[in-house]
């Protein structure tokens, strides 16, 4: 039975994870993929090993231009990103996936430096298992839970270049990472942006993942996701924000 975090595997599924290594075995930077990534891979293409091979092969190749040194991004390459303050990392929902909140009113596609952008798409997703929440992570849990709250969103936030490399960044590279986007406060223009623009780029797999919020249903909504402990202040909750410029700086914790 499949849950939040994306269902326990059975014994064929792991052997399928098992013909999936050895059919990437030849690209030495498979080694550094654990079964759980080959495994969400393998959900991605609806275990296709062939498929999520391909898929696998693509990653690594795009991981190694993205980040060459050792998957990772330094901070100076990404610096102009995070000190705009657009991304923030908050608490869990009520299935214990992490929650990461994104502020689209604050991103300006005339100050957007394109690579810079991408660099730090590829950064986030590995904060949200990392640092203050991991300790109240599920065993298992993989997925994330985005709230992204477009309030004072307007022409000069437009930016679909931008848009439509963040979600192909996350449904190619990423797969089986989003659990669920909550659009809120989402004006008209922004709507109309979506359908016509935006929503054919997203795969099949993804565009279910997009929940648009109506404005009479936001407070109920929320809190049917999220604790009012887990909730961000600024949406009638408890849990102060943290911005991804100072989340990975935190002290990590130690689970017992």
């Amino acid at each position: 039975m499949a849950n939040a975090g994306g269902g326990a595997a059975g014994e064929g599924e792991w052997l399928k994870v098992a013909q999936l290594r050895a059919l990437v075995q030849e690209d030495h930077r498979a080694k550094e993929v654990d079964n759980l990534t080959l495994r969400r891979f393998l959900r991605a293409r609806g275990h296709n090993v062939d498929k999520a091979a391909a898929m696998l092969l693509k990653f690594l190749r795009w991981r190694a231009e993205a980040a060459p040194g050792g998957g990772t991004v330094r901070e100076e390459q990404v610096r102009g990103e995070l000190e705009q303050d657009k991304i923030y990392m908050g608490g869990v929902d009520r299935t214990g996936r992490p929650i990461i909140v994104g502020l689209l009113a604050k991103h300006y596609s005339a100050n957007r430096d394109m690579a810079e952008f991408k660099s730090t798409s590829t950064t986030w997703p590995f904060f949200l298992h990392q640092s203050k929440c991991v300790c109240t992570i599920p065993r298992g849990q993989e997925k994330f839970l985005a709230i992204m709250d477009l309030k004072g969103w307007g022409y000069a936030n437009c930016d679909v270049r931008a848009y439509i490399a963040a979600i192909e960044i996350m449904q190619n590279y990423y797969p089986e990472r989003l659990g669920k986007a909550l659009m809120i406060n989402v004006p008209y223009i922004f709507l109309k942006v979506w359908k016509t623009m935006i929503y054919p780029f997203i795969d099949a797999n993804t565009r279910d993942k997009f929940v648009f919020v109506d404005d009479k249903s936001l407070r109920e909504t929320l809190r049917r996701e999220i604790d009012e402990s887990q909730l961000p202040e600024f949406l009638g909750g408890k849990m102060p924000l943290v911005s991804l410029k100072d989340y990975a700086q935190q002290p990590q914790p130690v689970c017992e």
